[in-house]
């Protein structure tokens, strides 16, 4: 019983030690925060750490392979945006995709100045492309550049079957 209250007695020592120690942290962490708020404006945030360089891009083994998180032998990859000019040669061939219902946009097409469409295979690789808009740029339009972003993931992804039209946007 004598070691049972010693333990208690001690864990609670600690506990109040530890507390007060925080408690004199806080203050000059605070203060450290004003002073960059005073140095860099209201709402200033320390920069994020760097993240690490992505690894070399390799082509995936050719094939279907299934959806899912759990199926990913690596991280997700976004590659960079493909500029396409209205009217111009692709870079891609045309893949012969399965026909799909596609998308109807609501959108102002007087407003808009860029669209672009990303398309995902198997793995989750997401192949964007984007194409600059002007007069008489509208919905009939859409579907070259879905199929610009079809065509761009069946060809880089080293043919995959399943390449699919993940979303388009525009800005």
């Amino acid at each position: 019983m004598h070691n049972k209250v010693s333990f208690a007695v001690a864990l609670s020592a600690a506990l109040v030690l530890g507390s007060s120690a925080v408690r004199a942290e806080g203050p000059r962490e605070e203060r450290h925060e004003e002073h960059h708020e005073a140095q860099h404006g209201a709402g200033w945030r320390a920069p994020p750490p760097p993240r690490p360089a992505p690894p070399r891009f390799q082509a995936h083994p050719p094939g279907a392979h299934p959806h899912g998180a759990a199926n990913h032998s690596h991280p997700i990859r976004i590659l960079k945006p493909t500029m396409v000019r209205r009217g111009a040669e692709r870079p891609w061939r045309h893949w012969g995709h399965p026909e799909f219902v596609r998308p109807v946009y609501y959108w102002d097409w007087a407003v808009i100045r860029q669209v672009t469409c990303i398309a995902e295979d198997s793995y989750g690789d997401q192949y964007p492309v984007t194409q600059a808009t002007g007069g008489g740029f509208g919905l009939p339009e859409m579907t070259t550049v879905e199929d610009d972003a079809l065509d761009r993931c069946y060809q880089e992804s080293g043919g995959d079957q399943t390449c699919y039209l993940a979303t388009c946007t525009h800005y």
